[in-house]
C-alpha cells in the first residue's frame, strides 16, 4: 500500500491494486480443495482483525470472511462436478492457464460478493478487480520463474 499511495496518492480506496493473497487463495484451493478454508481462515481473520480492530465482528466482516476463504474452493468444485476437473493429480500437468482461469471468474465473484457485504461503491469494486488479477497473475509468474530458477540449480 505505501508503494500505491506513492504512485496514487489521490486514490481514495483502501483496496490494493496488487493483491498478493487472492493468488495464494487460488493455489491453496487448487492444491488442497475444500481443506484449504480451513488453512486460509485463520490468516484472513488476523488481516481483518488488524485492520479492522473490533470490527471484525461485525456481520458485514464475518460475511467477508466467508467470501473470501470459501469461493475459490467452491469454484473448484463446481468445475469437477461439471466434469473440469483441474484438482492436481500425479498422473496429468496442472492446466496453469485453466488455473488463471477459474482466478479471474474467483476474482470477480469475491469482489462483487465482497462489495455486496461492505455496501461499497463500484470504484471499490474495480479496485478489488484489479487487485485480485494482478495479485494472481504476479503471484503465479514469480512462482513460475523462481520454479525455473530452482530446476537451474538442481
Amino acid at each position: 500500500m505505501p508503494l500505491q499511495n506513492l504512485f496514487f496518492p489521490e486514490y481514495p480506496s483502501r483496496a490494493s491494486l496488487l493483491f498478493l493473497p487472492h493468488g495464494v487463495r487460488v493455489l491453496s484451493a487448487w492444491l488442497l480443495g475444500w481443506r484449504a478454508i480451513f488453512a486460509l481462515l485463520p490468516g484472513v481473520f488476523i488481516v481483518f482483525a488488524a485492520l479492522g480492530g473490533s470490527d471484525v465482528f461485525l456481520p458485514s466482516r464475518i460475511m467477508a470472511m466467508a467470501i473470501a476463504v470459501t469461493t475459490v474452493p467452491a469454484v473448484f468444485y463446481l468445475c469437477k462436478w461439471l466434469g473440469w476437473d483441474l484438482f492436481p493429480r500425479a498422473d496429468r500437468k496442472p492446466c496453469w492457464i485453466c488455473i488463471m482461469g477459474v482466478g479471474v471468474v474467483t476474482s470477480f465473484l469475491v469482489s462483487g460478493l465482497t462489495n455486496l457485504a461492505f455496501g461499497s461503491a463500484t470504484a471499490e469494486y474495480i479496485a478489488f478487480l484489479i487487485g485480485d488479477v494482478s495479485g494472481l497473475f504476479f503471484l503465479m509468474l514469480g512462482l513460475y520463474f523462481a520454479f525455473r530458477f530452482a530446476d537451474k540449480r538442481a
